[in-house]
């Protein structure tokens, strides 16, 4: 059982990056599922103090992008930073934000709902 275990978590991990940038590190895994399917997780990791426990502790926020959706990712994530490199709106700009998703509420989430895995 554990020697299987270990084979499932081998396989899970495929490569992984760590970018530090700042107060913040950032990790980039290539993982698999158990039919070699591999996806990406890009976690953001920040150090924070606790006042209540008076110590350190890391703070993590995890994405998963899985390869039928890295183009789109990537085109987007390219848009934007296009955008906040020259200040320019593309020509073909449309708020998909708005046009597609309209009727989300941001309200409905809250931290009691959103479980973080530890790196």
């Amino acid at each position: 059982m554990e020697e299987m275990e270990n084979k499932e978590r081998q396989r899970a991990e495929i490569f992984s990056k760590a970018v530090r940038a700042g107060k913040r590190t950032y990790f980039f895994d290539v993982k698999a599922t158990k039919s070699d399917d591999y996806y990406l997780t890009i976690t953001e990791s920040k150090k924070r103090f606790s006042n209540e426990e008076g110590k350190f502790h890391y703070e993590k926020h995890k994405l998963f992008l899985y390869k039928e959706d890295f183009e789109k990712f990537s085109e987007g994530l390219n848009e934007v930073i296009d955008f906040i490199k020259t200040g320019k709106i593309p020509v073909n700009y449309v708020d998909s934000v708005t046009s597609e998703f309209s009727d989300v509420s941001f309200e409905d989430l809250s931290k009691e709902n959103i479980s973080s895995e530890e790196k």
